[in-house]
């Protein structure tokens, strides 16, 4: 039963952080490389085409954030494992802050450039003749939906290895009450 209740918490896991990255790549893909610069009078008027690019950027948010959540809560209410344990496992450890990190970034890295392409879209008037409108720099959405896709696999990873503790700590608890049977069979 756990078994299953583990497997469809890492599809889950999985179609959250997939779907983050799909809307990033989207964002990306949808984005205007630059607007048209309309010459007015001793001003320039930026004209963007309508795009999406922003909404996927924040979809794509709002699902990276998701993935982290659901990743960080399951391993931290694990409660068949003490804390102590668990971050007494130097891969977990070394894993679990670097899936903390990586995700982070790509929230940071998406955020930044989200808010750089609204920025864009509302200051479209330029006192500068020589003005080309531009839009956020290129790859940005694209290299943080690939940070959102390494979060995802980093905390299923994480999971594997919160299941690969789960069982060597059964293991020794069976180990050791084996051990004190013995023990008493011996007369000791």
């Amino acid at each position: 039963m756990a078994s299953s209740a583990h497997t469809k918490f890492v599809l889950y896991l999985t179609l959250t952080g997939l779907l983050s990255f799909v809307f990033g790549i989207v964002a990306e893909h949808k984005k205007p490389p630059f607007g048209t610069p309309i010459q007015g009078t001793g001003v320039v008027v930026c004209s963007f085409p309508k795009d999406l690019s922003i909404g996927f950027a924040f979809l794509s948010i709002l699902l990276a954030i998701k993935t982290s959540v659901l990743g960080a809560s399951s391993v931290l209410s694990a409660k068949d494992i003490p804390r102590k344990a668990l971050f007494g496992y130097r891969l977990f450890f070394i894993f679990y802050h670097l899936a903390i990190g990586v995700a982070c970034s790509g929230v940071g890295m998406m955020l930044w450039t989200t808010v750089t392409e609204i920025l864009h879209h509302l200051r479209k008037v330029h006192h500068n003749l020589e003005y080309t409108c531009p839009t956020a720099k290129t790859g940005m959405f694209g290299g943080a939906a690939f940070l959102h896709l390494d979060a995802m696999l980093l905390w299923v990873v994480i999971s594997m290895i919160v299941s690969n503790v789960r069982e060597d700590l059964h293991r020794t608890d069976e180990d050791e009450s084996e051990s004190q049977g013995n023990r008493v069979d011996d007369g000791y």
